[in-house]
C-alpha cells in the first residue's frame, strides 16, 4: 500500500478491466537443409532471397533448400529462419597467422575457397600509429566458387601487372567483404574481435576471428591467403545430421534441435529429407514429434519423387500437426537453365504465409495459385484425387485457364475434429497468442477480481477473431465461451496456486465440397422445397 505522510494531492495509476492480447505471427517458416556455404550456428533469419544468397550462397545440385526458399518468397513469404545442415565429420577451414586466427563461419570444403588479405588501412596508408596510439588495418575477405577460384595469388614484380592481376582476382570473386580501419585497441568499437568473433553479432558472412588474437596482424605478402582444412564430411546425409544432437549445449545445437529454440517459427519444412539415404521414415517421425511437442508450429511434408502408384500412396505417420502434398512441381532451374522437378513444400510455405496475410490463418491455404510452378511431375485427375483426398493427401492440380492450384486442405489425420489445416493452425494461433498475452496473470492474487479480468481479456481477444470471420455464429455468444470462476476450479486448485480457465471455440471449416442441387421447374407453378 502507498504511504501518505504529507498533506497534498497524489496522482496514482492503476489498471482495471481487460488487457489487450496481441496476435502472434503465423507465417514465419523454419527451413532445414544443405547450402553452398554459410554458418551452421545459430539459424539465421532471412527476409528475402537476396539476403539468403548473400549469407548462404546460391543453388546447388545436392540440395533442394535454395529452391524452396526461392519458392517461399515468390509465393508471399516474408520471414524464414535457415538452419544449415552439414554432414557428420565435416571440418571447418581455418588459418593461424601467429596471434591472428581466422576460420570459416561454417563447416565444409567451401571454406577452402575463402581468401583473406591484410593491408594498411585507408586512413593510415603508411601504417603509422593513430592519435590514440593504436594501429589500424584493412581486412578484405573474398570467396570464390570452385569454377571461379584463381590458380595463383602471388604478386608480380611490376606495379602495373600487380594492379591488373588484382583486378582480375577480385572480379572473379563471388562474395567480397571489406573491413577498413579495424583497430587493435580492445576498447575501440572498431576492434576486430568485437566485430568478427561472436557468431551472434558477427558482421561477416564468411569468417570468424578467434578471441585469442592479440595486436595488429601483419600484412599478407600475397594478394590473398586461402583458408585450408575444410572438409564436407561423410558422403551421405543422415537422420542425425538433420535432427541434431538433443543433448547438445545451448549455442552448439544444429538441425531440429536448433530451431526448437526459436519461438517465432510457426511453419517447419525440411526439403532435404529426400536426400537422406536411410531412416527417412524415422526422420519424418522426428519432424512431426518436433511440432507435436512444441505445439506452436505446423509441418509441411511432401511425398517422394516419381511416386506413380496413386492407389498405393498412404500417410505413413498420422498427425494433426502436419500436412502432406503430392506431386512434385516443375520449375525453371537457374542453375541448369532447364525445367526440373522439385518438392513443393517451400512453395506451400509461402502460400501459407500469403493466405495468412491476405485473408487470415482461419482461411484454408487451398485453391491458391502456385507461383513459379511451370508444370507438374504428374497430372492428377479428379478420380485419382478421389482416392487420395480421403486419406489426407493434398493434391496439387493443373486447371486449364486457372493455372496450377493447391487443391487440398487436410492434415495427416482422419479425426474429423482436426482434419482441416486451417482449424489446426487457428488453434495454434489462438493458444500461442493467449499464452503470450496473459503472462501478467502469473503470481497475481488468485481471486474473483483476477478471474473477471482474465475472462474480459480473453473475451475481448476472441471477439476480435470472431469479427474477422474465423469463428462460427452470428454473435459472439454463438462463436465461443470463456469460463473462469468457482465452477472451473476447486478450493484445492486455488490452494495449490492453479487458475483454471475453460475456453470453447467454434472454428469455421472450409467449404471443401460445394454442392448445387438443381431440378426442373415448371414456370408459373409454385416451387416446392
Amino acid at each position: 500500500m502507498p504511504e501518505y505522510l504529507t498533506p497534498g494531492v497524489y496522482m496514482e495509476e492503476f489498471e482495471i478491466g481487460a488487457r489487450p492480447i496481441e496476435g502472434v505471427s503465423t507465417s514465419t517458416a523454419g527451413f532445414l537443409g544443405e547450402t553452398e556455404r554459410g554458418p551452421t550456428i545459430p539459424p539465421k533469419l532471412v527476409t528475402s532471397l537476396t539476403q539468403f544468397m548473400r549469407v548462404y550462397g546460391g543453388y546447388i545440385e545436392n540440395s533442394h533448400l535454395a529452391y524452396s526458399v526461392d519458392g517461399f518468397f515468390a509465393n508471399g513469404g516474408q520471414r524464414c529462419y535457415i538452419g544449415r545442415i552439414v554432414h557428420k565429420n565435416a571440418l571447418t577451414s581455418s588459418l593461424d597467422l601467429g596471434d591472428f586466427a581466422v576460420e570459416a563461419v561454417g563447416e565444409g570444403i567451401w571454406g577452402n575457397r575463402i581468401g583473406i588479405r591484410i593491408e594498411n588501412a585507408s586512413s593510415d596508408p603508411k601504417n603509422d600509429l593513430n592519435p590514440e596510439g593504436k594501429k589500424v588495418f584493412k581486412l578484405t575477405v573474398a570467396y570464390w566458387k570452385s569454377e571461379n577460384l584463381p590458380s595463383n595469388f602471388s604478386k608480380p614484380e611490376d606495379q602495373n601487372e600487380k594492379e591488373k592481376k588484382f583486378k582480375q582476382i577480385i572480379e572473379k570473386a563471388d562474395a567480397i567483404e571489406v573491413f577498413d580501419d579495424l583497430s587493435e585497441d580492445k576498447n575501440s568499437p572498431d576492434h576486430y574481435i568485437r566485430k568478427l568473433s561472436d557468431p551472434l553479432k558477427n558482421i561477416s558472412n564468411l569468417i570468424l576471428i578467434s578471441n585469442d588474437s592479440i595486436g595488429r596482424p601483419a600484412n599478407t605478402e600475397d594478394f590473398f591467403i586461402l583458408l585450408p582444412g575444410g572438409n564436407d564430411g561423410d558422403a551421405d546425409l543422415t537422420r542425425d545430421d538433420v535432427r541434431g544432437d538433443p543433448a547438445a549445449k545451448p549455442g552448439e545445437r544444429h538441425g531440429l534441435t536448433a530451431i526448437a529454440e526459436i519461438d517465432d517459427i510457426s511453419i517447419v519444412y525440411v526439403p532435404d529429407i529426400h536426400f537422406v539415404k536411410s531412416g527417412q521414415d524415422t526422420l519424418l517421425d522426428d519432424i512431426l514429434i518436433h511440432c507435436e511437442t512444441l505445439k506452436d508450429r505446423f509441418a509441411i511434408l511432401d511425398i517422394k519423387e516419381n511416386e506413380t502408384n496413386v492407389g498405393g500412396l498412404m500417410i505413413s505417420r498420422p498427425s494433426k500437426y502436419g500436412a502432406l502434398y503430392y506431386p512434385w512441381i516443375k520449375i525453371y532451374d537457374p542453375l541448369t537453365k532447364r525445367q526440373i522437378s522439385k518438392p513443393p513444400g517451400g512453395y506451400l510455405a509461402g502460400i501459407y504465409a500469403r493466405s495468412d496475410t491476405e485473408r487470415g490463418v482461419h482461411k484454408a491455404p487451398a485453391n491458391e495459385l502456385v507461383r513459379g510452378a511451370v508444370g507438374l511431375e504428374f497430372q492428377i485427375t479428379k478420380q485419382e484425387q478421389g482416392v487420395l483426398n480421403p486419406r489426407g493427401i493434398n493434391v496439387i492440380r493443373s486447371f486449364p485457364g486457372r493455372g496450377i492450384l493447391v487443391w487440398g486442405a487436410r492434415t495427416c489425420i482422419v479425426d474429423p475434429l482436426w482434419k482441416y489445416i486451417n482449424v489446426r493452425r487457428l488453434f495454434i494461433y489462438i493458444e500461442k497468442s493467449i499464452e503470450r498475452g496473459t503472462q501478467w496473470v502469473v503470481f497475481e492474487p488468485n481471486n474473483e477480481r483476477l478471474w473477471a479480468r482474465v475472462r474480459a481479456t480473453i473475451t475481448q481477444f476472441l471477439t476480435g477473431i470472431w469479427r474477422d470471420g474465423a469463428l462460427m455464429g452470428t454473435k459472439p455468444e454463438e462463436a465461443f465461451f470463456v469460463k473462469c470462476d468457482r465452477t472451473t476450479m476447486t478450493q484445492d486448485d486455488i490452494d495449490n496456486g492453479r487458475l483454471i480457465c475453460i475456453i470453447g471455440i467454434a472454428p469455421v471449416k472450409p467449404a471443401e465440397f460445394v454442392i448445387f442441387r438443381i431440378a426442373q421447374w415448371t414456370g408459373g407453378s409454385a416451387a416446392t422445397e
